[in-house]
């Protein structure tokens, strides 16, 4: 469990009341209602003729894409603001895209407002591209110019495309070890790449911390903000940034660990919390390439969402932390109790549910992807007295939901369903049954969970944990925690899905190997050992 301070001794004697907490999430709407604008705040943007340093050594990004569009991303750094005089000024960055690396054709080149309320954060979305294309980007401000970056738009919506390869990858705790994993990711050049949710740590925990976080337990937008510009520091996960566009969620330790809804683990207050999670939410839109996120409202921002990949892949990216039942039975794992089997409890929120089951019913792509954060496959154990156990944080924690979704995958012949998923810092591989009590039981879906990039140290390929959870588990197929990530390659008639792990984490540079690789046929659902 994370080490815990008591970051809200100063805040508890504030004035925190409902009143301030719409007023701060007005600011917050009228801030992100600007991003990409002139900052009407300020006038007309200030274009800036020269800058000392370097303002973009937080990296480029791309994010987002569609069949003519992708999202790009940077941030200037603050210093470098403070130091031409604009740190409160809106200011204008411009952008190329070319179809090399050298930029002997710019293709196209725009200017967007980065603006203080947002953190001078830049968020691009260029329209009019060529479907299933290769671009290269870069930035300028100052007389100064990023580095470049490459992105790729998807096959239009009703493209016969044969192959598309992407990468899962989640928790990345920054002081248990180092981002070599993206070093490799990078290298791949896939079509796109998922995070699963856990970019970033709240707070401190576990033994062996190779590297160091800034501060204490963050709870307030700046707090936020040095946090991921910690993260983003990081040169393999910039690297990996460049390398291709990315699809991102959050999972809980974007806000707070094992929040639900607006329920916080520690001694907060729904006040409180919803606080946080309005400074969590935009310091998330402020460092990611995603669109502006539409309803957002202080501490509510709706981030699922469809991505379409040809009639090959048609993903559905998840958000199951902000609309979901508290944790029953106290957390954890734990015997069945009475919250546990109402029935009425929810992960997915009223209107998330019927957006995916919608999706689910009327998709005609092969392949139909549900990108989520916690494991769907049953998970239970037994304590020593023969007693089950349920872990609560995971979909074990919300049975009824969980059935209701696979018989919804059954009843509307959902072409070959593949959930992938983050949070557990472990990897796994298991078929999707409609009652997991039962070996025999209908296989209606796939499984594929990806390990951590450093979350938990350097890991082993077997546990003690780990052999008990498959002896009472004969659905998952597969358990390794090392560190690493999914490589998965899909095609019209198979789907592969390649475990990489790396020996160490804790020491810079490891080489990567593939642990074990498991498919799906279309077709046929439940995973095989390739």
């Amino acid at each position: 469990m994370p080490i815990r301070t008591d970051p809200w001794l100063a805040l508890a004697n504030s004035s925190i009341s409902r009143r301030n907490l719409l007023k701060s999430g007005a600011k917050l709407t009228a801030a992100l209602a600007l991003g990409g604008l002139p900052n009407l705040l300020h006038g007309a943007s200030k274009r800036l003729s020269r800058l000392q340093a370097d303002p973009f050594y937080l990296g480029i990004a791309s994010g987002d894409p569609t069949s003519d569009s992708v999202v790009l991303w940077t941030r200037l750094a603050s210093e470098v603001m403070i130091a031409a005089n604009a740190a409160l000024d809106a200011v204008d960055v411009d952008y190329e895209i070319a179809d090399s690396r050298a930029f002997s054709t710019i293709l196209r080149r725009g200017s967007i407002a980065a603006t203080p309320e947002l953190g001078h954060s830049a968020h691009a979305e260029v329209r009019g591209l060529d479907p299933d294309t290769e671009y290269f980007y870069r930035w300028h401000i100052g007389g100064i110019t990023s580095s470049v970056g490459r992105t790729k738009t998807a096959p239009a919506a009703n493209a016969s495309n044969q192959e598309f390869r992407f990468a899962i990858a989640s928790c990345q705790q920054y002081e248990h070890g180092f981002f070599t994993a993206y070093d490799h990711m990078a290298a791949e050049e896939f079509d796109l790449i998922t995070h699963l949710g856990d970019y970033i740590y709240e707070s401190s925990w576990g033994k062996v911390r190779v590297r160091a976080h800034e501060g204490p337990e963050i709870i307030n937008l700046s707090d936020y903000r040095a946090r991921y510009t910690t993260y983003k520091s990081d040169p393999d996960l910039q690297a990996a940034h460049a390398s291709a566009p990315w699809a991102v969620t959050w999972d809980d330790h974007e806000v707070d660990n094992n929040y639900a809804a607006d329920i916080g683990e520690d001694e907060q207050t729904t006040e409180q919390l919803l606080m946080r999670r309005a400074a969590a939410y935009q310091a998330f839109y402020e460092f990611m390439p995603i669109r502006l996120p539409i309803g957002r409202q202080g501490p509510s921002m709706p981030i699922y969402r469809r991505l379409r990949f040809g009639n090959l892949l048609e993903m559905n990216v998840l958000d199951t932390r902000q609309y979901r039942s508290d944790q029953a039975c106290g957390d954890g794992r734990k015997p069945s109790c009475m919250a546990h089997q109402d029935r009425s409890r929810t992960l997915l929120g009223t209107a998330q549910k019927k957006w995916l089951k919608d999706s689910l019913a009327t998709t005609d792509a092969t392949w139909n992807v549900l990108a989520q954060q916690v494991m769907m496959a049953s998970l239970r154990s037994l304590n020593e007295s023969g007693e089950e156990l349920w872990p609560m944080d995971i979909w074990d924690g919300y049975p009824y939901e969980r059935q209701e979704l696979l018989e919804h995958l059954d009843q509307v012949k959902t072409p070959n369903p593949v959930v992938i998923t983050g949070d557990i810092h472990s990897n796994w591989a298991a078929d999707l049954k409609l009652d997991f009590d039962k070996q025999s039981s209908k296989t209606v879906g796939s499984e594929f969970v990806g390990t951590s990039i450093t979350s938990g140290g350097d890991g082993a390929d077997m546990t003690d944990y780990g052999r008990a959870l498959l002896a009472n588990n004969p659905h998952v197929k597969f358990y390794n925690a090392q560190r690493g990530y999914i490589a998965a390659t899909v095609t019209p008639t198979l789907w592969r899905s390649d475990y990489k792990v790396l020996p160490k984490i804790t020491e810079a540079g490891a080489p990567i190997s593939i642990r074990k690789t498991y498919v799906v046929e279309a077709g046929k659902p439940g995973v095989q050992e390739a």
